[in-house]
């Protein structure tokens, strides 16, 4: 990912807990030569002195073929995104585009049966815990769940590789830094709303 030095992150730390709560992530592989992607619930998790990206996609999804023959696996995390008028500068210059990115680069394995059972329970508890009627796995049916297994594929991805770009405006002046959140936050939607909070939490 190309990122200039204004945008570059490179706390660790804080890139984790990026992707944390923003695990809706797409995952990028290459069959014959043509990139596929598919868009994915991801989970996080620690062992020992490594972190790996966990998930599950359908088996008849044939991305999960590619990850035998795939050296690294792409998985490609985003934040709030939100265009940037050029008349919200004291100087004439061109409108651009916040975002934040993180990049993802790692070997991807298949999880055992008893992988994916774990993983998927944690997934639920972290999605399901802290709602008023949780769903969690074992509220399901021995029945569903085996029937449901037969359907899915998991895969756990060794995190090498990160690569993070917030561009927030790093790169402007005060004035037009103060002014920039004031006008997204008058813009009416979310993501300029997440957008201008964010910046003001930089300040």
């Amino acid at each position: 990912m190309y990122i200039p030095k204004y945008f570059k992150v490179e706390n660790v730390d804080g890139i984790l807990d990026f992707v944390q709560k923003n695990s809706f992530g797409t995952i990028v592989t290459t069959r014959k030569g043509k990139p596929i992607a598919t868009h994915l619930p991801l989970g996080l998790n620690k062992k020992g002195d490594d972190y790996y990206i966990t998930g599950h996609m359908a088996y008849g999804n044939p991305q999960w073929r590619t990850f035998e023959t795939c050296k690294d696996v792409l998985i490609m995390f985003q934040g709030p995104h939100a265009y940037i008028s050029s008349s919200w500068y004291n100087q004439e210059n061109v409108p651009t585009w916040n975002y934040q990115a993180v990049h993802v680069y790692g070997k991807a394995i298949i999880l055992e049966n008893d992988e994916l059972i774990e993983d998927l329970t944690k997934m639920l508890e972290k999605y399901e815990g802290n709602r008023e009627n949780p769903v969690l796995w074992d509220k399901f049916s021995t029945h569903l769940l085996e029937k449901e297994l037969k359907g899915i594929v998991g895969f756990k991805i060794k995190v090498g590789e990160i690569q993070a770009a917030y561009k927030l405006s790093q790169n402007r002046n005060e004035s037009d830094y103060i002014n920039i959140i004031s006008k997204l936050q008058n813009e009416g939607n979310s993501n300029s709303e997440q957008m201008a909070e964010l910046m003001k939490n930089r300040m």
